[in-house]
């Protein structure tokens, strides 16, 4: 029997985490657009409505029930405006470990929304999911992403050499794939002990299941 993660919702004290929706469709689009999420991800430009109906309707459900990951909207708690996502992915049930990411909309960067909500989901993970590893992978020219990592209490554990490809703009307006280095990071059960208190302060973290 495959292992899945649940439809979850997790609430801090701004945001709410919950699975992606119809709804979510425009403001998935335009965020995915953003230069910044262009030279940083895989996604494909110009990143259409149509692609992020297919993501929420196809790929990321998808994702969860084959147990290969699973995907959440970052709201803010107030509005319920679309912030970002969290992503888990290459999640391996025998170990215990999966990789996390996070990309936030340009509007509401700068806000700490990435790192609250990555905290978040890993207390999530390593208390009700059980789980004893959780994998950052940032580019060395990610600096951004890497100040998350560090405040959310990853270890630096080396470099992939030449594993990342970034992208920068051309000439003609376009994007051209460059080669450059991932820093891969670490998060376990214990690093988050120093920062328990602080994100029960901050985020006020509670996790709803079988979320619809």
């Amino acid at each position: 029997m495959t292992s899945t993660f649940p439809n979850i919702s997790i609430s801090t004290e701004r945001l709410v985490l919950r699975p992606l929706d119809e709804d979510d469709v425009p403001a998935l689009a335009e965020m995915m657009n953003d230069e910044q999420v262009a030279a940083w991800t895989d996604v494909p430009q110009p990143f259409t409505e149509a692609a992020a109906r297919r993501w929420i309707g196809d790929h990321a459900p998808a994702e969860r029930t084959a147990g290969r990951g699973l995907d959440l909207a970052v709201t803010e708690f107030l509005t319920q405006r679309l912030v970002g996502i969290v992503q888990l992915t290459k999640t391996n049930w025998h170990v215990r470990a999966t990789e996390l990411s996070y990309v936030i909309a340009p509007w509401a960067r700068g806000e700490g929304y990435a790192s609250e909500s990555a905290r978040a989901t890993a207390q999530w993970l390593f208390g009700d999911q059980k789980f004893e590893r959780i994998e950052l992978r940032t580019a060395a020219g990610n600096t951004a992403s890497q100040q998350v990592a560090q405040k959310i209490g990853c270890i630096s554990e080396g470099v992939l050499r030449n594993a990342c490809i970034a992208h920068v703009r051309a000439e003609d307006g376009g994007w051209t794939d460059v080669r450059t280095d991932f820093i891969v990071w670490s998060l376990l059960p214990e690093d988050l002990e120093g920062t328990d208190e602080e994100l029960a302060d901050s985020s006020g973290f509670t996790s709803f299941t079988d979320w619809n």
